[in-house]
């Protein structure tokens, strides 16, 4: 069943927040050390700000493209795939994390949906994971392999949300929710499986 846009607002806005909260925290803590004057933290505090202002910058972007109102960048074949990249490596461990993505698109018209796709597997990722993304005019085939495991109740939970069936704690699975509201209101299927992974085939 689907929800009211104002639930799917809160879902989404309480995930974003939680998303950014740590590093915009980080971020305050520098500012606080670098008002009190100690230069002896002072290389602390650049890596710092350097760091979670370069996550921030990057999850912004991409929650921008992947939630946020059509703009000309969800149009960009290369615009999308750089910032999907970018949000890949503030994921756990940055750059090292283990997680790789490739993307293949063409037929800007799931572009979003792509993008979505993207979140909703790093997600069930437990660490590490080879993600293949292809996007074209007929749908998007996105594909997860990971050797060290994937969170079976995250994937569990994912098939019911493809059934309308919405978990207590949305706010975790919000890139499922709206996918599938999207799904919803566009009249696609969405279809999950787990042979080798986990791989979800939107049409």
């Amino acid at each position: 069943m689907s929800i009211q846009a104002t639930e799917l607002a809160e879902i989404i806005s309480t995930r974003i927040s939680h998303d950014l909260i740590g590093n915009i925290g980080a971020v305050g803590n520098a500012v606080e050390l670098l008002e009190e004057g100690d230069m002896d933290f002072l290389d602390d505090i650049k890596s710092i700000l350097k760091v979670s202002s370069g996550v921030l910058n990057s999850r912004m972007k991409f929650f921008r493209m992947a939630f946020g109102l059509d703009n000309s960048n969800i149009e960009d074949e290369e615009q999308v795939n750089k910032i999907s990249q970018a949000y890949i490596k503030t994921i756990g461990s940055g750059a090292n994390n283990g997680i790789s993505l490739k993307m293949t698109l063409s037929g800007k018209k799931l572009y979003r949906e792509a993008m979505l796709s993207v979140m909703i597997l790093v997600d069930t990722i437990i660490r590490g994971g080879e993600i293949t993304i292809t996007c074209d005019g007929n749908g998007v085939a996105a594909k997860l392999r990971s050797e060290k495991g994937l969170s079976a109740e995250k994937i569990a939970t994912l098939k019911t949300i493809w059934n309308n069936v919405y978990p207590e704690n949305k706010a975790i699975y919000a890139a499922g929710i709206y996918l599938n509201e999207r799904k919803n209101y566009h009249g696609y299927t969405i279809t999950q499986t787990e042979t080798e992974g986990l791989e979800l085939y939107i049409r």
